[in-house]
C-alpha cells in the first residue's frame, strides 16, 4: 500500500545567498507547467518522479539528479503509486556563473546538457548540503553546496545557446510577453493583444507557444507567481500580494503558488521570515 503522507518545506538558509532549497514528499501533488528564473538540480532519493520536458518525458528514481535549465517549461508529477522524495537545489543564475568561473573550463553562460543523470555520489551530497543548513553549519552547506554544483557543471554542463529572435511570430511573442509583463494585474484579452500587436488570436497563441512552451494564459499565471513571490520575499502580505499581481482574491493565489511553488504561500512566506 502506497504511503500518501505528503509533506514539504521550501525555505532559504541565509548563509547560502543565491539558492532556494526544497525538501518534499509528494503522491497526489502535480506540477503543472511553469518554469525557474534560476536553475533546477534536484536529487530523488525514493520513489519516482516523472518531469515533462520540452524533449519528453523524464523518470527519475533514486540516485538520480534531475537538471533543468533557466526558463525551461516543465511539469513533474508521481510516478509511482508511493511518490517521490527529493531533496531539489535552486541555484540563482548569478550561482551558478560564480561556480562556473571557479571552475574555469566553461565559456559562455553554462547550461546542463543532460535532463537527469544517474550519479549517486552528487545525490547524497545534495541531501547533505539540505542537512547541514538545516543545523546550521554554514562552512558544511556551502563547501557541499559547490562541490556538487560543481561536479554537475564539469560533467554535465556546457555554454547555453543564445535565443535570437528572428521570424515575425518570435517578434510578436517577444511584444506581447512584455505587454503580460507590464500589464500583469489586468491583462488584455487575447483577441485584444494581437489586435494591439497587428496579428491573429491563432498566429499569436501558435508563436508564443512555439517561444515559451506554454500558452499566453498559463504563462501569466507562472508569471504572477513568480511576481508573488517576490512579494512574499520582501514581507509582503499574501492577501495583498494576491491582488497585486492580478490574482482575484488570496484563495486564488494559494490555489496557483501551492500547484507550481509546492507549499501555500503562508508557509513559503513563514519560512522567509524566519519563524
Amino acid at each position: 500500500m502506497a504511503d500518501e503522507t505528503e509533506w514539504a518545506r521550501h525555505w532559504r538558509y541565509p548563509e547560502l545567498p543565491g539558492l532556494d532549497l526544497l525538501r518534499a514528499h509528494y503522491v497526489r501533488h502535480t506540477f503543472p507547467r511553469h518554469a525557474h528564473d534560476g536553475y533546477v538540480i534536484a536529487a530523488v532519493t525514493g520513489g519516482i518522479e516523472e518531469v515533462g520536458l520540452p524533449g519528453g518525458t523524464v523518470r527519475a528514481g533514486p540516485g538520480s539528479v534531475v537538471l533543468i535549465n533557466p526558463e525551461v517549461p516543465h511539469t513533474a508529477r508521481a510516478g509511482a503509486p508511493e511518490g517521490w522524495v527529493y531533496a531539489t537545489l535552486y541555484p540563482s543564475r548569478e550561482l551558478i556563473a560564480e561556480v562556473a568561473a571557479d571552475i574555469g573550463n566553461l565559456r559562455g553562460t553554462p547550461g546542463f546538457t543532460a535532463d537527469s543523470v544517474t550519479d549517486p555520489q552528487t545525490s547524497h551530497t545534495i541531501t547533505e548540503v539540505h542537512r547541514a543548513a538545516e543545523e546550521g553549519n554554514a562552512l558544511a552547506a556551502d563547501t557541499l553546496l559547490r562541490a556538487a554544483v560543481a561536479r554537475m557543471l564539469t560533467r554535465y554542463a556546457g555554454p547555453l545557446p543564445a535565443r535570437t529572435v528572428r521570424s515575425a511570430g518570435a517578434v510578436d511573442a517577444a511584444a506581447a510577453r512584455a505587454v503580460l509583463q507590464e500589464r500583469m494585474a489586468e491583462p488584455p484579452s487575447l483577441e485584444q493583444l494581437a489586435a494591439e500587436l497587428g496579428t491573429s488570436p491563432f498566429a499569436l497563441l501558435r508563436a508564443f507557444r512555439d517561444r515559451y512552451g506554454m500558452p499566453p494564459h498559463t504563462w501569466l499565471t507562472d508569471a504572477r507567481v513568480r511576481r508573488a513571490r517576490r512579494l512574499l520575499d520582501a514581507g509582503i502580505a499574501p492577501a495583498e500580494a494576491a491582488l497585486a499581481v492580478g490574482f482575484t482574491d488570496q484563495p486564488h493565489l494559494n490555489r496557483h503558488f501551492t500547484r507550481i511553488v509546492g507549499v501555500p504561500p503562508g508557509a513559503y512566506r513563514r519560512e522567509r521570515a524566519g519563524r
